[in-house]
């Protein structure tokens, strides 16, 4: 639908009642969501550890 066409009052897409997620499936995505935060925050920790410890064997290298 064109931008000249359609009234800018009411959005694009719109639809005739609200979509509605239920309980379950809001508690399912709450735990993949959280999961995928926890996976990536060991991903940040273990790169931070590996950088330390590249950083502290290249310091004894030159040392």
């Amino acid at each position: 639908m064109s931008i000249l066409t359609h009234g800018f009052d009411r959005p694009f897409g719109e639809t005739k009642h609200p979509v509605r997620i239920s309980e379950a499936r809001k508690a399912q995505l709450k735990r993949v969501a959280l999961g995928a935060l926890t996976m990536l925050s060991m991903g940040s920790v273990l790169t931070a550890l590996i950088a330390l410890k590249t950083a502290i064997h290249v310091w004894h290298l030159h040392a």
